[in-house]
């Protein structure tokens, strides 16, 4: 049995909820979120909360329980509060600007980087050079940080590049030269 799919999921004001036989509909003040669930569990909703139910006759169903209860509380805390995640880039010359609602990367190649944000995501740079990539869907704003941060990942003998806020990066020692 699941742990995680036995807990019943508070549904904030300002949310809403619309479920079909196999998709789920959440919508709330930061946007609209859409997932098909295939019929591995069952949702119902009572006065105000949600509730996942697994389906008897289906192999790993304990599994599958878990794992939609924890996208679904997903969605309804993306609709109503948002993910956002923080990329830091360290390096001489490195550094990120905003043009108009894209990304500008300077990352020591002949041109910029520029990333357009796709639909539902917003991106923000600080003083500091911090960027942030905001949205309501938790895993589209890890996807587009990743992007991002593939643009110019770290490397390991300087630590230059892009990483996320707070990601400790193991440097390796350069070469030597040994005089006999």
């Amino acid at each position: 049995m699941s742990r995680i799919g036995k807990k019943d999921i508070k549904i904030p004001s300002g949310v809403a909820l619309q479920v079909n036989d196999t998709f789920i509909e959440v919508s709330g003040p930061k946007g609209s979120i859409k997932r098909d669930f295939f019929g591995r569990v069952s949702i119902k909703e009572e006065k105000g909360i949600l509730y996942v139910l697994p389906v008897e006759n289906i192999e790993n169903q304990g599994a599958y329980w878990g794992l939609y209860r924890t996208l679904i509380a997903n969605m309804i805390e993306g609709v109503s509060k948002g993910y956002q995640k923080l990329l830091e880039i360290q390096g001489t010359g490195y550094r990120a600007t905003m043009s108009g609602k894209s990304l500008s990367l300077s990352l020591g190649y002949s041109h910029s980087v520029n990333i357009a944000p796709p639909a539902g995501i917003s991106f923000d740079v600080d003083k500091t050079g911090k960027v942030s990539v905001m949205g309501a869907d938790k895993e589209f704003v890890g996807q587009i940080a990743a992007k991002i941060r593939s643009s110019r990942p770290v490397e390991p003998y300087k630590g230059k590049g892009i990483r996320y806020f707070g990601e400790v990066v193991k440097t390796k020692v350069g070469k030597s030269t040994s005089k006999k």
